[in-house]
């Protein structure tokens, strides 16, 4: 018995076709899994042929991508869907596929995506690409960079897992990184921060010791309120920040509060001085008083009388109020508005301005590499720059 011959992969046929607008050309030919297939709407028999020369190319060369009616929108949530991330950066992904990608270019055919497509996208979020209470006003540069990031990642995935031939947001032009660069920071000077801790811990004597030791260690709001006692060692005078605690806000699930790991995924230790030693003893007393199972070492550090975790959002928004209410003596200015994350700023920024070396400085912030922290406190080192060179000038003794 003679054996049906298979039809090599590639080669194919060009043929015409009439429609109403005319006569069209479509091609046929056997894709790399020997698929017959066919495409049409070639305006001319040459563009028809060198379509089928550049896909039996690709067939041979490996490069070949099936044609497919997958979305971009389908491919986004399948794409969310597989990733392994801390439950905040998914929420975040998320929220930004859902408001700022698909209502835009969702119902697009992956394979039709170009990078045109992209930087139009991009251009109209900074125009008015806002969804809360502020809609029609533009994301700032940061975000739609932000948008960009995720997107490009979607499309190399969609490349590796054969979907499309190109990733297209490589083609695309998001905003610099330079217009795209985080916002200008205003810490405190050491005075007023001061002046603040002082009325807090007549005013506010609950939380003053919170917003102590975020002052004096740089700890993120997330680490302080994931803070357990068995994390805290007051005879040595060191904190051990393991955990961080994440507000997340999910799509018909609303908000739940995650505990995970610290932003930087690494366990780091703070020490800190006899001043916050006897700030925390004292807390620790005031809480025993309440009850003794709120200073078990698995007892939070910073919760409520219940010894429940405190709303991030709530305890941000008790320290602006705070601010607001903080009175400084008649006759002096008013002390400047500043959000409670501006108090990690104020201790890198006194500690820097003191010369204190940026690594040990960066390494109390917990931040991946000195790089961030030279970069979020360039305002800082131009002084720095200047004293060293005029102690250097010294050393020499004015030799030259």
């Amino acid at each position: 018995m003679t054996k049906t011959k298979r039809r090599a992969r590639g080669e194919g046929s060009v043929s015409q076709y009439q429609t109403k607008a005319g006569g069209r050309w479509l091609i046929k030919y056997h894709d790399a899994e020997g698929v017959v297939r066919l495409k049409r709407g070639y305006l001319t028999k040459k563009a028809a042929a060198d379509a089928l020369g550049d896909i039996n190319a690709d067939i041979r060369n490996g490069r070949y991508v099936a044609p497919t009616k997958t979305t971009l929108g389908d491919w986004l949530d399948e794409w969310v869907d597989g990733l392994r991330l801390a439950p905040s950066s998914m929420a975040s992904y998320r929220r930004n596929i859902e408001h700022h990608v698909k209502p835009y270019l969702g119902n697009v055919p992956l394979q039709q995506l170009t990078g045109p497509r992209l930087t139009k996208l991009y251009r109209e979020l900074e125009t008015s690409g806002k969804v809360n209470h502020k809609k029609g006003t533009g994301l700032s540069p940061r975000s739609v960079r932000y948008v960009h990031t995720i997107v490009k990642a979607a499309m190399k995935s969609a490349v590796d897992h054969g979907k499309i031939a190109k990733n297209p947001a490589t083609l695309a032009v998001p905003p610099s990184a330079r217009d795209a660069k985080s916002p200008e920071i205003h810490p405190w000077t050491g005075e007023q921060l001061s002046l603040f801790l002082a009325w807090a811990k007549e005013r506010r004597t609950d939380i003053f010791p919170a917003w102590h030791l975020l002052a004096y260690t740089g700890m993120r709001r997330g680490e302080l309120l994931a803070l357990r006692w068995r994390d805290v060692d007051l005879n040595d005078g060191r904190i051990s920040i393991r955990r961080s605690l994440t507000p997340v806000r999910t799509k018909g699930q609303g908000l739940s509060l995650i505990e995970g790991l610290t932003k930087g995924k690494a366990s780091r230790v703070v020490d800190i001085d006899p001043t916050t030693v006897a700030v925390l003893k004292t807390h620790r007393l005031a809480r025993g008083a309440l009850a003794m199972p709120l200073i078990r070492d698995t007892a939070l550090v910073f919760a409520n009388q219940e010894g429940d975790r405190l709303h991030p959002d709530a305890f941000t928004r008790r320290f602006t109020e705070s601010v607001a209410s903080c009175a400084r003596k008649p006759g002096e200015d008013a002390l400047p508005a500043v959000r409670l994350h501006d108090l990690r700023h104020t201790h890198a920024t006194l500690l820097l301005k003191a010369g204190i070396n940026v690594k040990i400085v960066s390494e109390r912030l917990g931040h991946a590499s000195v790089g961030i922290t030279w970069d979020t406190y360039q305002h800082v080192m131009p002084g720095m720059q200047r004293e060293a060179a005029v102690q250097f000038a010294a050393l020499m003794g004015g030799a030259g």
